[in-house]
C-alpha cells in the first residue's frame, strides 16, 4: 500500500501494510560500534542478528539495546551481547492493534515480521510505524 491508496488505520490494517519491508543484517561478533554505524548509515533503528549459516534470526538489536550496551562498554560489547533475548515475531497478515499489543507486554519496540509459509524475515515493524499509523490513519512502509 502507498500513502495515496485507501488508509486502512490502525484498528483495521495488517502488519504488512505498516512495516518496514526487508532487514538489515550482522553477525553476533559484529562490534556495537560498527552496529551504531551501520544503523546511522542505512537511518534505520534496528537489525537482525544472524548467525552465518543458521536459518534463523538470533536477535533484534535496537538503538535502545545500542545505549544498554554502550553503559557495559561501548567497545568490548558485540551484537550478540547487546540484543537480549531471540526476537518476538508477528505474521504480515497479523493486525496492527495485534501487534501492538504484542509490543507493550513485552515491552519492546520492533517486531520481526515473519513469513508464515517459509519462516524467513520479510520485514521490521517499529513503534514508529505503528505511531504514524495511529496519527495519520494511514499505514506506511517507513523507518525500523
Amino acid at each position: 500500500m502507498t500513502l495515496t491508496e485507501t488508509p486502512v488505520g490502525y484498528e483495521h490494517g495488517t502488519v504488512a501494510e505498516a512495516m518496514t519491508p526487508g532487514v538489515i543484517t550482522c553477525p553476533p561478533e559484529t562490534p556495537l560500534r560498527a552496529v551504531a554505524q551501520t544503523m546511522a548509515h542505512h537511518r534505520v533503528h534496528s537489525i537482525v542478528v544472524h548467525e552465518s549459516g543458521g536459518d534463523d534470526p538470533w536477535a533484534v538489536i535496537s538503538d535502545l539495546d545500542l545505549i544498554t550496551g554502550a553503559l557495559s562498554g561501548f567497545d568490548e560489547t558485540t551484537a550478540g551481547a547487546a540484543a537480549a533475548s531471540p526476537p518476538l515475531t508477528v505474521a504480515p497478515l497479523e493486525s496492527l492493534a495485534n501487534a501492538g499489543q504484542l509490543m507493550r507486554e513485552n515491552a519492546t519496540s520492533h517486531l520481526l515480521v515473519v513469513d508464515e509459509h517459509h519462516g524467513r524475515p520479510v520485514g521490521i515493524l517499529s513503534t514508529l510505524d505503528l505511531a504514524h499509523a495511529i496519527a495519520s490513519d494511514t499505514p506506511r512502509n517507513g523507518r525500523r
